[in-house]
């Protein structure tokens, strides 16, 4: 009973900073993965699930390379991305509902993308706001 984490993983990184952002776009990323394997086979599906996967999947692996990130510069550079990624994905999933590819309704998804995308957003106008400032590590 009660929130214990996970129990076998490295608790380490999931309670560094920005975690629950890190698990929400893991995720999200396995949602649509899933969703992207039930797309048509046919050229159109498969280059549509293509760039869903790239863009879904690249969304929390650059957050990940962010949250390792060597300077304030490369962390809002690579939470940029992050949030680029997250929302080409938006995109993809409102052209797939818009097809009717989906059997699934897939506004809960791109609810979540545009949640995620709004924090990415919002981390990299915070940091860019603090570059004079020294760091809070």
């Amino acid at each position: 009973t009660g929130n214990r984490g996970p129990a076998t993983g490295n608790r380490q990184s999931s309670m560094r900073v920005g975690g629950d952002i890190a698990r929400r776009l893991l995720d999200f990323a396995v949602t649509v993965v899933r969703l992207a394997a039930a797309l048509p086979k046919d050229p159109a599906g498969r280059h549509v699930a293509s760039q869903l996967v790239r863009s879904a999947t690249g969304g929390g692996a650059n957050y990940e390379e962010a949250r390792a990130a060597e300077s304030r510069e490369d962390f809002i550079h690579k939470v940029g991305v992050a949030a680029k990624e997250v929302r080409e994905t938006v995109y993809w999933l409102q052209f797939i509902q818009r097809s009717a590819w989906a059997r699934e309704d897939l506004h809960a998804a791109i609810r979540e993308a545009g949640e995620l995308a709004a924090i990415l957003g919002a981390s990299v106008r915070t940091a860019r706001a603090r570059r004079g400032q020294a760091p809070s590590r």
